[in-house]
Protein backbone atom coordinates (compact mmCIF):
# COMPACT_ATOMS: atom_id res chain seq x y z
CA UNK A 1 0.00 0.00 0.00
CA UNK A 2 1.41 3.44 -0.67
CA UNK A 3 1.14 6.31 1.57
CA UNK A 4 -0.04 9.84 0.40
CA UNK A 5 3.86 11.04 2.11
CA UNK A 6 5.55 8.22 -0.42
CA UNK A 7 4.61 10.40 -3.40
CA UNK A 8 7.20 13.51 -2.48
CA UNK A 9 9.27 10.71 -2.29
CA UNK A 10 8.76 8.99 -5.87
CA UNK A 11 8.78 12.26 -7.42
CA UNK A 12 12.37 12.94 -6.47
CA UNK A 13 13.52 9.45 -7.59
CA UNK A 14 11.81 9.68 -10.93
CA UNK A 15 13.46 13.17 -11.12
CA UNK A 16 16.73 11.99 -10.64
CA UNK A 17 16.59 9.45 -13.16
CA UNK A 18 15.00 11.91 -15.21
CA UNK A 19 18.11 14.36 -14.85
CA UNK A 20 21.25 12.37 -13.76
CA UNK A 21 21.37 13.84 -10.37
CA UNK A 22 18.66 14.08 -7.63
CA UNK A 23 16.11 17.12 -7.59
CA UNK A 24 17.75 18.91 -4.80
CA UNK A 25 21.40 18.80 -5.56
CA UNK A 26 22.92 22.18 -5.71
CA UNK A 27 23.86 24.19 -8.92
CA UNK A 28 27.47 22.75 -8.43
CA UNK A 29 26.45 19.37 -8.61
CA UNK A 30 23.95 20.38 -12.00
CA UNK A 31 27.10 21.91 -13.56
CA UNK A 32 29.50 19.22 -13.05
CA UNK A 33 26.70 17.29 -15.15
CA UNK A 34 26.73 19.70 -17.96
CA UNK A 35 30.52 19.57 -17.83
CA UNK A 36 30.95 15.83 -18.26
CA UNK A 37 28.68 16.48 -20.94
CA UNK A 38 30.33 19.23 -22.65
CA UNK A 39 33.55 17.29 -21.94
CA UNK A 40 32.34 14.01 -23.71
CA UNK A 41 31.80 16.13 -27.05
CA UNK A 42 35.01 17.60 -27.04
CA UNK A 43 36.42 14.01 -26.77
CA UNK A 44 34.47 12.38 -29.43
CA UNK A 45 33.11 15.25 -31.51
CA UNK A 46 29.74 16.06 -32.39
CA UNK A 47 26.98 13.49 -30.58
CA UNK A 48 23.61 12.36 -30.28
CA UNK A 49 22.02 12.47 -27.12
CA UNK A 50 21.56 8.79 -27.24
CA UNK A 51 25.13 8.70 -27.15
CA UNK A 52 25.81 10.81 -24.75
CA UNK A 53 23.55 8.67 -22.25
CA UNK A 54 25.14 5.40 -23.03
CA UNK A 55 28.90 7.24 -22.51
CA UNK A 56 27.90 8.93 -19.63
CA UNK A 57 25.11 6.51 -18.21
CA UNK A 58 22.82 8.57 -18.06
CA UNK A 59 18.68 8.65 -19.39
CA UNK A 60 18.58 10.68 -22.51
CA UNK A 61 15.64 12.46 -20.71
CA UNK A 62 18.62 13.97 -18.09
CA UNK A 63 20.75 14.08 -21.50
CA UNK A 64 18.61 16.32 -23.19
CA UNK A 65 17.79 18.48 -20.69
CA UNK A 66 21.80 19.18 -19.80
CA UNK A 67 22.20 20.37 -23.33
CA UNK A 68 19.01 22.54 -23.60
CA UNK A 69 20.99 24.35 -20.80
CA UNK A 70 24.08 24.21 -22.43
CA UNK A 71 22.51 25.04 -25.78
CA UNK A 72 21.07 28.20 -24.17
CA UNK A 73 24.33 29.18 -22.45
CA UNK A 74 26.00 29.19 -26.17
CA UNK A 75 28.11 26.18 -25.14
CA UNK A 76 26.87 23.42 -27.63
CA UNK A 77 24.84 23.92 -30.67
CA UNK A 78 22.16 21.52 -32.40
CA UNK A 79 23.29 20.94 -36.21
CA UNK A 80 22.27 17.76 -38.65
CA UNK A 81 24.30 14.77 -38.50
CA UNK A 82 26.34 14.13 -40.78
CA UNK A 83 25.36 10.72 -42.92
CA UNK A 84 28.18 8.69 -44.97
CA UNK A 85 26.61 6.74 -48.16
CA UNK A 86 22.98 6.44 -48.66
CA UNK A 87 20.89 8.24 -46.44
CA UNK A 88 17.72 5.82 -45.07
CA UNK A 89 14.18 6.89 -44.38
CA UNK A 90 13.26 9.85 -42.15
CA UNK A 91 14.84 12.71 -40.97
CA UNK A 92 18.60 12.58 -40.19
CA UNK A 93 19.66 12.23 -36.15
CA UNK A 94 20.68 15.80 -34.32
CA UNK A 95 23.76 15.91 -32.98
CA UNK A 96 25.53 18.08 -30.66
CA UNK A 97 28.50 20.07 -31.54
CA UNK A 98 30.57 22.49 -29.00
CA UNK A 99 30.45 26.40 -30.06
CA UNK A 100 33.26 28.34 -30.36
CA UNK A 101 32.05 29.41 -26.70
CA UNK A 102 32.67 25.84 -25.51
CA UNK A 103 36.17 25.20 -26.80
CA UNK A 104 36.90 28.52 -24.87
CA UNK A 105 35.89 27.14 -21.87
CA UNK A 106 38.93 24.17 -22.49
CA UNK A 107 42.24 24.77 -22.70
CA UNK A 108 42.47 27.44 -25.01
CA UNK A 109 43.79 30.25 -22.57
CA UNK A 110 47.31 30.78 -24.94
CA UNK A 111 45.39 30.99 -28.51
CA UNK A 112 45.83 34.89 -28.54
CA UNK A 113 49.24 34.68 -27.49
CA UNK A 114 49.78 32.71 -30.25
CA UNK A 115 47.52 34.99 -32.74
CA UNK A 116 49.86 37.98 -31.43
CA UNK A 117 53.25 36.06 -32.20
CA UNK A 118 51.88 34.79 -35.60
CA UNK A 119 50.79 38.45 -36.71
CA UNK A 120 54.23 39.89 -34.95
CA UNK A 121 56.34 37.04 -37.36
CA UNK A 122 54.05 38.11 -40.60
CA UNK A 123 54.93 41.92 -39.95
CA UNK A 124 58.27 41.34 -38.98
CA UNK A 125 59.23 39.98 -42.55
CA UNK A 126 57.20 43.12 -44.49
CA UNK A 127 53.44 41.81 -44.55
CA UNK A 128 51.69 40.70 -47.78
CA UNK A 129 53.11 37.58 -49.66
CA UNK A 130 56.32 37.60 -47.62
CA UNK A 131 54.89 37.62 -44.34
CA UNK A 132 52.62 35.25 -45.00
CA UNK A 133 55.74 32.73 -46.58
CA UNK A 134 57.14 33.86 -43.21
CA UNK A 135 54.57 32.80 -41.29
CA UNK A 136 54.63 29.43 -43.48
CA UNK A 137 58.29 28.46 -42.60
CA UNK A 138 57.39 28.98 -39.26
CA UNK A 139 54.59 26.32 -39.27
CA UNK A 140 56.23 23.95 -41.05
CA UNK A 141 59.43 24.24 -38.71
CA UNK A 142 56.91 24.02 -35.37
CA UNK A 143 54.86 21.02 -36.77
CA UNK A 144 58.38 18.98 -38.41
CA UNK A 145 59.82 19.35 -34.35
CA UNK A 146 56.44 18.31 -33.05
CA UNK A 147 56.12 15.61 -35.14
CA UNK A 148 59.28 14.04 -33.93
CA UNK A 149 57.41 13.37 -30.98
CA UNK A 150 55.13 10.74 -33.30
CA UNK A 151 57.38 9.26 -35.77
CA UNK A 152 58.35 6.52 -33.58
CA UNK A 153 54.76 5.73 -32.65
CA UNK A 154 53.55 4.94 -36.08
CA UNK A 155 56.71 3.50 -37.16
CA UNK A 156 56.42 1.06 -34.36
CA UNK A 157 52.91 0.82 -35.50
CA UNK A 158 51.78 -2.29 -37.88
CA UNK A 159 51.22 -0.99 -41.37
CA UNK A 160 47.19 -1.29 -40.66
CA UNK A 161 47.07 0.25 -37.23
CA UNK A 162 49.45 3.84 -38.07
CA UNK A 163 46.99 6.15 -38.15
CA UNK A 164 45.32 4.83 -34.69
CA UNK A 165 48.89 4.95 -33.44
CA UNK A 166 49.21 9.10 -34.72
CA UNK A 167 45.71 9.39 -33.43
CA UNK A 168 46.77 8.47 -29.60
CA UNK A 169 49.72 10.44 -29.66
CA UNK A 170 48.01 13.79 -30.97
CA UNK A 171 45.62 13.05 -28.47
CA UNK A 172 48.31 12.56 -25.65
CA UNK A 173 48.89 16.53 -27.02
CA UNK A 174 45.12 17.34 -26.16
CA UNK A 175 43.87 17.23 -29.90
CA UNK A 176 41.09 14.60 -28.66
CA UNK A 177 42.13 12.55 -31.83
CA UNK A 178 40.26 9.23 -33.65
CA UNK A 179 40.83 7.13 -36.12
CA UNK A 180 37.81 5.65 -37.70
CA UNK A 181 36.87 3.57 -41.42
CA UNK A 182 36.14 5.09 -44.27
CA UNK A 183 35.29 4.01 -47.91
CA UNK A 184 38.24 3.10 -49.47
CA UNK A 185 40.66 4.93 -46.44
CA UNK A 186 40.40 5.93 -43.11
CA UNK A 187 39.28 9.27 -41.33
CA UNK A 188 41.94 11.08 -38.51
CA UNK A 189 39.52 12.95 -36.78
CA UNK A 190 40.62 15.55 -34.03
CA UNK A 191 37.79 16.79 -31.90
CA UNK A 192 39.75 19.49 -30.09
CA UNK A 193 42.32 22.04 -31.40
CA UNK A 194 44.06 23.94 -28.94
CA UNK A 195 45.10 26.64 -31.46
CA UNK A 196 41.63 26.65 -33.38
CA UNK A 197 41.74 31.06 -33.29
CA UNK A 198 44.99 31.22 -34.54
CA UNK A 199 44.54 28.41 -37.44
CA UNK A 200 41.58 30.64 -38.58
CA UNK A 201 43.39 33.85 -38.77
CA UNK A 202 46.00 31.63 -40.16
CA UNK A 203 45.57 29.03 -42.44
CA UNK A 204 49.05 27.69 -42.56
CA UNK A 205 48.92 26.31 -39.64
CA UNK A 206 46.05 23.76 -40.49
CA UNK A 207 48.27 23.55 -44.42
CA UNK A 208 51.81 22.63 -42.57
CA UNK A 209 49.56 19.98 -40.09
CA UNK A 210 48.28 18.37 -43.25
CA UNK A 211 51.77 17.88 -44.79
CA UNK A 212 53.21 16.38 -41.49
CA UNK A 213 50.54 13.80 -41.61
CA UNK A 214 51.32 12.93 -45.25
CA UNK A 215 54.92 12.80 -44.11
CA UNK A 216 54.23 10.17 -41.24
CA UNK A 217 51.79 8.03 -42.81
CA UNK A 218 54.04 8.24 -46.04
CA UNK A 219 50.62 8.63 -48.43
CA UNK A 220 49.01 12.04 -49.25
CA UNK A 221 46.40 12.98 -47.38
CA UNK A 222 43.22 15.34 -47.50
CA UNK A 223 41.89 17.31 -45.15
CA UNK A 224 37.99 17.69 -45.34
CA UNK A 225 37.21 19.83 -42.57
CA UNK A 226 38.89 21.69 -39.73
CA UNK A 227 37.52 23.19 -36.37
CA UNK A 228 38.97 26.73 -37.38
CA UNK A 229 36.93 27.20 -40.65
CA UNK A 230 33.68 26.37 -38.35
CA UNK A 231 33.51 22.25 -38.78
CA UNK A 232 32.90 20.45 -35.73
CA UNK A 233 35.75 18.44 -36.57
CA UNK A 234 39.09 18.23 -38.15
CA UNK A 235 38.75 15.55 -40.68
CA UNK A 236 41.71 13.92 -42.43
CA UNK A 237 41.26 11.24 -44.58
CA UNK A 238 43.99 9.01 -45.56
CA UNK A 239 43.08 6.55 -48.45
CA UNK A 240 44.16 3.14 -48.61
CA UNK A 241 46.42 3.06 -51.28
CA UNK A 242 48.79 5.84 -53.04
CA UNK A 243 51.98 6.27 -51.93
CA UNK A 244 53.72 9.26 -52.03
CA UNK A 245 57.99 9.63 -52.98
CA UNK A 246 59.88 10.77 -50.29
CA UNK A 247 61.55 14.26 -50.47
CA UNK A 248 61.75 17.05 -48.75
CA UNK A 249 59.22 17.85 -46.58
CA UNK A 250 59.08 21.67 -48.46
CA UNK A 251 58.78 19.23 -51.74
CA UNK A 252 56.08 16.52 -50.52
CA UNK A 253 53.63 16.34 -52.43
CA UNK A 254 50.11 16.54 -50.62
CA UNK A 255 46.28 16.93 -51.39
CA UNK A 256 45.50 19.39 -48.83
CA UNK A 257 42.24 21.83 -48.10
CA UNK A 258 43.80 25.18 -46.12
CA UNK A 259 40.72 26.70 -43.13
CA UNK A 260 39.60 29.22 -46.63
CA UNK A 261 38.71 25.91 -48.80
CA UNK A 262 38.35 22.78 -46.39
CA UNK A 263 34.67 22.09 -46.89
CA UNK A 264 32.16 22.86 -44.30
CA UNK A 265 31.14 19.37 -42.87
CA UNK A 266 28.56 19.84 -40.04
CA UNK A 267 30.04 16.89 -37.74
Amino acid sequence: MKYASDAPKERAAEAAARTGVPASAPEEQQRGTRNRVARSILDHGPSTAAELAVRLELTQAAVRRHLDTLVADGVVEPREKRVYGARGRGRPAKVFALTDCGRDAFDQAYDQLAVDALRWIEQSAGGGEAGRAAVAAFARARLAAQAQGYRGAVEAAAPGRRTEALADALSADGYAATARSAPVGEQLCQHHCPVAHAAERYPQLCEAETEVFSQLLGTHVQRLATIAHGDGVCTTFIPKTGKVEKTHPRTTRTTTASASTAGRNSA
